[in-house]
């Protein structure tokens, strides 16, 4: 395997050195994955852009984590499971929708549950969801543009969970008392 640095900010690309001093504003450290996304400044910035961009998606906090969460999970990423526990923990996200995400168990409220359901289709199918899929998120509540957001938010996981997955990212200490292995979500 090919072995990926994970850069500090005095050791970063230039290019990558503002981005993760802003990374290190807003988490208070420079978390493992935006240093190893350091080495090509572009996946770093596309990967900060898009996750602020995401963050104005009309979705709720803990909807946007169960997108996040449902992607980590379905493509195996430890790294962003355990640092997504972490967040949503920090945003207040219910503990048992938390748990929900993590062991690939229902969510209670029907609304949420078709929205995992929904985020895991598009995951699955690579973006050809049913239209009997289609439509039962559509009676659950969401909308259209609710179908373009979930999009969003898994095109955000691939340029995270590949990265992972290829560099084999340490977990930071702030996200490992939140590890996960996939072990978890198939005992359920």
């Amino acid at each position: 395997m090919t072995e990926f640095r994970t850069y500090a900010v005095s050791t970063a690309p230039e290019a990558s050195k503002p981005l993760l001093e802003k990374a290190k504003t807003i988490y208070g450290f420079v978390p493992n994955l935006l240093g190893t996304m350091a080495e090509a400044p572009e996946i770093l910035e596309g990967y900060m852009t898009l996750s602020g961009i995401f963050d104005k998606a009309d979705f709720s906090e803990t909807e946007r984590q169960i997108i996040l969460m449902t992607n980590n999970r379905l493509n195996g990423c430890e790294y962003c499971m355990a640092a997504h526990t972490s967040i949503s923990q920090m945003a207040k996200v219910p503990a048992e929708i938390i748990e929900a995400l993590r062991t690939n168990t229902p969510i209670a409220d029907a609304k949420l549950e078709a929205l995992r359901t929904f985020a895991g289709v598009i995951n699955e199918s690579r973006g050809w969801p049913s239209d009997a899929e289609v439509q039962a998120f559509l009676d659950a509540g969401y909308t259209r543009r609710h179908i373009l957001d979930v999009i969003l938010g898994t095109s955000l996981k691939v340029m995270s969970n590949y990265t992972n997955h290829i560099a084999e990212t340490d977990i930071d200490k702030a996200f490992a008392p939140n590890a996960w292995s996939a072990d978890q979500a198939n005992a359920a």
